[in-house]
């Protein structure tokens, strides 16, 4: 018999999304297919966890709605849909089976015996599209590899914990390796890319070789008509527009322009629909070469910016301009700002992959970064007129981005959690799209155990052993392992999207959004012992953060 419905705790995750904790995973997995299944107004994305749901909502009121849903769903592992089977073959040859038979006491054979001789359940996807967390009655217990590896290959079989999954494309990762398939665990070539759903079964079937698959098509087709060209990419210059946001419980990130604010200038400068996909260019020195008469705007970073043809001259940011047949665009290194953002008048028509045409580094969806001599489409103009000039804001100095804090400050002591406000951070180096690495005095931790995975969005504030915050951005992996003191502000993600490596930042408190209240003398009138309502939380307490790497 399952639990009564409205026993369930909600904490904020940023000012539009929450973390709802479930009694384990099996209601995670049931509460994640009720809630992505019900058609639920202003639902942008739904992410199941280990013992938790993360939900990420339009607007505020309709977070509170779905958080009250959520909190009146009855416990239990009924609603998971339509499970099917699905069969995947593998070869038992991994890395890491001696070793996980020792750990296990099984020996290799039993391990094989263990792990293919019962039925698994697709759980939650995170880490990489279509990578699936899979539980079992009987699940083998293996702890990580204390050095993760720098890369495993595609298809490789792997366990962690109580958890099985199969890699689906070449990346780092820490788990034990058993064995490799074939199956393609996610494909764009498929009408359903995603080989599983959450629910499913999965039955792992031992083979001696496998059955590779097809290779797939050439590449693009030459691009005709009117286009631009790229002579020189730059440092990284990306295809980018509002990303894919819907796909999160697939393992697939939102992606999309870091600093959306530039990119929709740029957009409306040029008379595109503010969603059009635009250039990302980071740190500039790039070159644009126009094959037919376009109209250009660059906003975001400042460089300078020259027209280069029979008559050279220097076009204003933030202003429509034309790049006539034959003229070339070069973006000069930046001096304040780390993006710029250019928008063409019709929107760059390469092919969209998932609804979205932008680049998500981290899983390799979308097209890849440019490289000198790629050809880039252009849509037809839309009828609209072009804007006038849009001047560019003001550089700041040490900016102060806001954060809603949780939703697991309570990880850390307070004195942490006042070092988190009070200090000021730098900016490293080794930030990317994935998550913008800090540098300053390290956090400490109450809590030292492991965090079950849980989702995360875009603004999560993760903080690993280290003790050195990671900010996730468009590109981080949906769910992650590492306790969030904080989510940035969606509307301040510009500001770390527009920070220089070295440069230096502060975070400051912003209020939590109140989310569903109890009904007086209701079913969830009462939380469990020791666990406050998430709307008993002081407002100035501000949003949750989001998990990093796994």
């Amino acid at each position: 018999m399952s639990a009564p419905a409205g026993t369930r705790t909600a904490r904020p995750l940023g000012p539009r999304a929450a973390l709802v904790e479930c009694a384990d995973l099996h209601d995670a997995v049931a509460l994640h297919a009720r809630l992505s299944t019900a058609g639920l107004p202003g639902l942008v994305d739904c992410v199941a966890g280990a013992r938790t749901v993360v939900v990420r909502a339009r607007t505020t009121a309709a977070l509170r709605d779905i958080v009250r849903t959520a909190r009146a769903a009855p416990r239990g592992g009924a609603g998971t849909g339509e499970a099917r089977t699905v069969t995947i073959d593998v070869v038992y040859d991994g890395e890491d089976l001696e070793t996980v038979g020792e750990l296990t006491g099984l020996g290799a054979d039993g391990v094989v015996r263990a792990h293919s001789g019962q039925e698994w359940t697709a759980a939650f996807a995170g880490f990489a599209p279509g990578f699936f967390y899979c539980v079992a009655e009987d699940g083998l217990d293996v702890p990580r590899r204390e050095t993760p590896r720098t890369a495993v290959p595609a298809g490789s079989v792997a366990l962690a914990g109580r958890f099985s999954a199969v890699y689906p494309r070449r990346s780092p990762g820490g788990w034990q390796l058993i064995g490799r398939t074939a199956a393609r665990m996610f494909d764009l070539d498929r009408d359903d890319p995603a080989l599983l759903r959450p629910g499913d079964r999965v039955r792992y079937r031992p083979v001696r070789e496998l059955v590779e698959a097809a290779p797939r098509a050439a590449g693009p087709a030459p691009v005709r008509g009117a286009h631009l060209v790229v002579d020189r990419p730059g440092l990284q210059t990306l295809v980018q527009d509002r990303g894919r946001a819907g796909s999160a419980g697939l393992g697939v990130s939102p992606s999309g322009a870091l600093d959306a604010g530039a990119a929709a200038s740029a957009n409306r400068l040029v008379g595109n629909a503010v969603g059009a996909a635009v250039l990302e260019n980071l740190l500039g020195r790039l070159e644009l070469s126009a094959h037919g008469d376009h109209v250009l705007a660059v906003t975001g970073a400042r460089a300078p910016l020259t027209v280069e043809g029979p008559a050279p001259w220097r076009p204003a940011p933030g202003t429509p301009f034309a790049l006539r047949d034959g003229e070339r665009l070069a973006v000069g290194a930046t001096a304040s700002g780390a993006r710029v953002y250019v928008a063409v008048r019709g929107g760059v028509a390469v092919p969209p992959v998932l609804g979205s045409r932008s680049t998500d580094v981290l899983a390799g969806l979308g097209p890849d970064p440019l490289a000198a001599g790629d050809a880039l489409p252009v849509g037809p103009a839309p009828g609209t007129a072009v804007r006038p000039p849009e001047p560019p804001p003001e550089p700041a100095g040490a900016p102060a981005v806001r954060v809603v804090p949780g939703p697991r400050d309570d990880w850390f002591p307070p004195a942490a959690v006042e070092s988190f406000f009070a200090q000021e951070w730098e900016l490293t180096a080794s930030s990317d799209r994935v998550g913008a690495r800090l540098d300053g005095s390290p956090l400490e931790r109450t809590r030292t155990d492991e965090l079950p995975s849980e989702g995360t969005v875009p603004g999560c504030v993760q903080v690993p052993p280290s003790g050195l915050p990671v900010v996730l951005l468009q590109d981080s992996p949906t769910t992650g392992g590492y306790p969030v003191i904080g989510v940035v502000h969606p509307q301040d993600l510009a500001v770390l999207a527009q920070l220089p490596p070295g440069a230096r930042l502060r975070f400051e408190r912003a209020p939590a959004p109140e989310l569903a209240p109890p009904v007086p003398g209701g079913p969830d009138a009462a939380a469990p012992p020791g666990e406050p309502h998430a709307t008993d939380q002081p407002a100035a307490d501000g949003p949750a953060t989001e998990n990093p790497l796994e």
